[in-house]
């Protein structure tokens, strides 16, 4: 018997909330999507949670989650910032994301206000963090290697501890440049090294224009199984993202860089062109990550990620339903207004390919796929509810591979002596 390959198309931030501007529906229910209802009309529906109801992930968390990997094996989206860049890691190391930023100082701290433009103030930003590298504090040494814009990761010798928190004010509109904080005692070295370190950047960049460099996404390489030991499949991960890609290597997957364009349904094309070539290469999993969705979403103008979701949707008329076991869905919701980076609702999720049946849900929106049989899936449900339907399923807890944590878990062996 010839097992059915697994393709998932992920259309990062598809989903969102109900706008009025819309006529009290989302963007992809307002939106015109024949393909994709098409697709709900010959498959299986559901709404999906990378991390829970209610929880807003980051991509690199939702991605991690929908390919089943724990929590616990995280090793932090710097690990997947240098891998996608083609850094070494080793687990020696503990990694952070460096941002150039400027920043203000006003009574209660430093606030940041703003970016180094990536082409015009590329050249600087470079030297600027060239100035900085290779501080050494308390014995540990801190090395910058710029990747673009003023961005660096930092990776940071002599027995350091990643669990520090950050000092990028993510919301820096909220919350003043941050004091590194240790997560548990043993990071109490590592996080007044950092503060030391944030203050020692400053004094060497005092009078620049950009004046501060923020840390943040601490972590260190962690030895996981591969997506075949964990999934007994192999395959190929295709994204613009570096950090994608970096996760697609950290698990074992061939990472594939696909650009995107101001041209989201060429891109998309592109995208189910390389899903094809790889199936006819013999990859049994095909991952295809386009973030134009979540871009739109973050114009925070509801008729633009309408428009964007149609785009989209004329490019998905092509999907291998005949040959594969196909996912459309998306990692979290981006919403178009209100003022939020991402939001914690459901994501439709809709499978189709040979042997799937069709449910009665006919529209893919996040309101129609929730009616599907599929119902309300987690994060960790995507790969086993794809599994079983490429006739792979895991049969009364045994492990699709043989390898420790094939399943998700770690196994226990407890022989009887």
């Amino acid at each position: 018997m010839s097992l059915l390959p697994i393709v998932v198309v992920l259309l990062d931030g598809v989903a969102d909330r109900t706008h009025g501007a819309l006529g009290g529906r989302s963007g992809v229910e307002a939106a015109n999507t024949p393909n994709l209802d098409a697709l709900c009309a010959r498959g299986s529906c559901g709404v999906i949670y990378a991390v829970g109801p209610g929880r807003a992930p980051s991509s690199e968390v939702a991605h991690w989650s929908l390919l089943g990997y724990r929590p616990d094996e995280f090793p932090g989206r710097a690990v997947f910032e240098a891998l996608g860049r083609g850094q070494d890691v080793d687990e020696e190391h503990v990694f952070a994301y460096a941002a150039l930023r400027p920043a203000e100082r006003r009574p209660d701290g430093w606030w940041l206000t703003g970016r180094p433009d990536p082409a015009a103030d590329a050249d600087d930003a470079a030297q600027l963090v060239a100035r900085c590298d290779g501080i050494t504090v308390d014995g540990l040494r801190f090395s910058l290697e710029h990747v673009w814009r003023g961005e660096a990761v930092l990776r940071v010798a002599g027995g350091a501890d990643d669990r520090v928190t950050d000092s990028d004010a993510f919301f820096r509109d909220r919350h003043p440049l941050l004091r590194p904080q240790p997560l548990v005692p043993e990071a109490s070295r590592t996080a007044r090294a950092a503060e030391e370190w944030t203050r020692e950047v400053m004094r060497r960049l005092d009078g620049e224009r950009f004046n501060v460099i923020t840390l943040k996404w601490w972590g260190r390489p962690r030895h996981v199984p591969t997506f075949e030991e964990r999934h007994g499949l192999r395959g190929t991960f295709i994204a613009e993202s570096a950090f994608l890609r970096g996760l697609a290597r950290a698990v074992g997957l061939d990472a594939v860089e696909a650009k995107e364009t101001d041209d989201p349904t060429a891109d998309l094309r592109g995208r189910l062109a390389s899903i094809r070539e790889r199936l006819d290469a013999g990859d049994t999993f095909v991952f295809a990550h386009q973030k134009s969705a979540d871009a739109a979403g973050h114009t925070k103008d509801p008729l633009r990620k309408r428009a964007m979701l149609e785009r989209m949707d004329a490019a998905l008329g092509e999907l291998p339903i005949d040959r594969a076991i196909v996912c459309v869905t998306g990692d979290h919701a981006t919403p178009a207004s209100p003022e939020v980076i991402h939001s914690g609702d459901p994501v439709p999720f809709v499978v189709a390919g040979p042997g799937v049946r069709a449910d009665r849900v006919r529209e893919f929106g996040e309101s129609t796929c929730a009616d599907g049989i599929l119902g309300h899936l987690r994060g960790p449900d995507m790969m086993p509810v794809l599994l079983n339907a490429a006739d792979r399923p895991l049969f009364l807890g045994s492990r699709p591979t043989p390898f420790d944590g094939a399943d998700g878990y770690p196994a226990i062996v407890d022989p009887l002596l």
